[in-house]
């Protein structure tokens, strides 16, 4: 962009709305025509010196607002800041940056004063667990070529939900001269399997439930005939260090289990007769509450796509152990906490209970529906009465009115329950529950009146 040219889109734009004005009666008051002013706030057009001049005439309008990028050292100078250590892996381009400052300056500044303010540094901890979940959403959860493989292996094992057991433990015997034994507690102590080799022996704990047993012997079999296609894929990542990639592994160790019990093509099929009945496919395909909400995460295949569902584990703190969003757009369930207001937190007192509510963000755009979430607790594989956790599942309402967990339940927008990103993000007013004000708004006080909030705010 030539240094001569002066480009004011967002200047011009915010001077608009504070004028409450549409595009065609500020073109009016300038004289020129709504589709230049059109032009001029999306910066497709430089902006003369008449149409400055009327501007300052028309309008209480500074024309150093302008030049806004000024003050943190235009181009060069967000360009410096950009150069941290901390942004070098996004590869972001002077071009790039260019583009972002004539379309946003007042967000680059914004970026600029927070950089300032923190001074460059260090990039933060390498997290090997964020790692890896990123890679997971990158995949949106879904390997195809592992869904591939294990319904071909279902197919050569003539798995059937009635026997899948006893097939993996056949399975292992015939083609890896295993056998499996059930150890007392005792005798693993803090394992829930283990493969002795020297004995030639997949020793599982006696604490493990059926549908917890069938996988981890579909979870050894993942292990024993699947690790070239699964380092392949893990392989193809970009990570810093081997405790992630070992993470990602052992993510693509489980999904081949999951998909071992659960194989696609059948899966799907049943999902959609079933209306999506969560206990009638635990019970269809012998499993556990928390393998079919992983599993109902993954069905993306190109063709032969299943409902998006995000899926994730919260322990008593609030604390997301699990979370995978595969196709869905939970924006909230990717949060480091959750809200108080959602059932996910009241279903560790209903024991089990398959919890169903309806909600809605509190800042949804206009005419964004809500989510309906299915929750329910679950004991720690191996360790029941030690650990307890809630498994939550959703999707967005206007795609759940025929499953079976929405019969009788309403889906209106105005039934829904508001909720939010955690209280320290959310600008919900007068919420009973609120824990901390929400940043970046300042506090009211009142001496004479006491509210059911405990935080009062005003306007951003």
């Amino acid at each position: 962009m030539a240094d001569d040219v002066v480009r004011a889109g967002p200047a011009v734009r915010r001077l608009r709305k504070r004028e409450n004005l549409t595009q065609a009666a500020m073109a009016s008051r300038l004289s020129i025509s709504p589709s230049y002013l059109n032009l001029i706030e999306r910066n497709q057009r430089p902006v003369s010196a008449r149409v400055i001049m009327a501007l300052v005439e028309q309008f209480d309008f500074d024309p150093r607002s302008i030049r806004e990028d000024e003050a943190i050292g235009g181009l060069d100078g967000l360009a410096r800041r950009f150069a941290d250590e901390r942004f070098s892996d996004l590869a972001i381009d002077r071009e790039e940056l260019d583009e972002f400052l004539s379309a946003s300056p007042q967000v680059a500044a914004a970026f600029a004063r927070l950089y300032d303010k923190a001074g460059p540094g260090q990039a933060a901890a390498y997290d090997p667990l964020d790692a890896s979940r990123r890679e997971i959403e990158r995949w949106r959860n879904h390997f195809a070529d592992l869904d591939h493989a294990a319904e071909e292996l279902v197919d050569e094992m003539r798995l059937s939900r009635g026997d899948i057991g006893l097939a993996l433990t056949e399975r292992l015997r015939e083609r890896h001269q295993l056998s499996v034994r059930i150890l007392p507690r005792e005798v693993l102590q803090e394992s829930l399997s283990r493969l002795d080799l020297h004995a030639r022996q997949v020793q599982l704990s006696e604490m493990l439930g059926p549908a917890s047993r069938n996988f981890q012997l579909a979870l050894k079999i993942a292990q024993l005939e699947m690790q070239e296609a699964i380092q392949g894929i893990a392989q193809g990542a970009k990570f810093e260090d081997e405790a992630a990639r070992a993470l990602f592994k052992r993510h693509l160790d489980g999904y081949f289990a999951a998909a071992l019990l659960m194989p696609y093509g059948r899966f799907l099929r049943a999902c959609d007769a079933t209306g999506y009945d969560l206990p009638v496919l635990e019970r269809r395909f012998s499993v556990s509450f928390e393998q079919l909400a992983h599993r109902l995460t993954t069905l993306q295949r190109v063709g032969q796509r299943g409902l998006p569902f995000f899926m994730v584990r919260v322990d008593r703190a609030g604390q997301f152990s699990k979370s995978f969003m595969g196709a869905s757009t939970a924006r909230f369930a990717g949060e480091d906490v959750s809200c108080p207001l959602w059932d996910a937190h009241r279903a560790f007192e209903r024991g089990g209970e398959l919890v169903v509510q309806y909600v809605s963000l509190e800042e949804a755009a206009e005419g964004q529906g809500g989510w309906l979430t299915m929750m329910r607790s679950v004991e720690g594989s191996g360790a029941p009465g030690e650990a307890r956790f809630v498994v939550a599942i959703g999707i967005e309402a206007v795609l759940a009115s025929d499953l079976a967990q929405a019969r009788g339940l309403s889906l209106r927008p105005a039934d829904a329950q508001p909720i939010g990103p955690g209280c320290a993000l959310c600008h919900r007013e007068g919420c009973p529950q609120r824990s901390l004000p929400p940043r970046g708004r300042r506090l009211h006080f009142d001496r004479m009146r006491r509210g059911t909030s405990p935080f009062e705010f005003g306007e951003r």
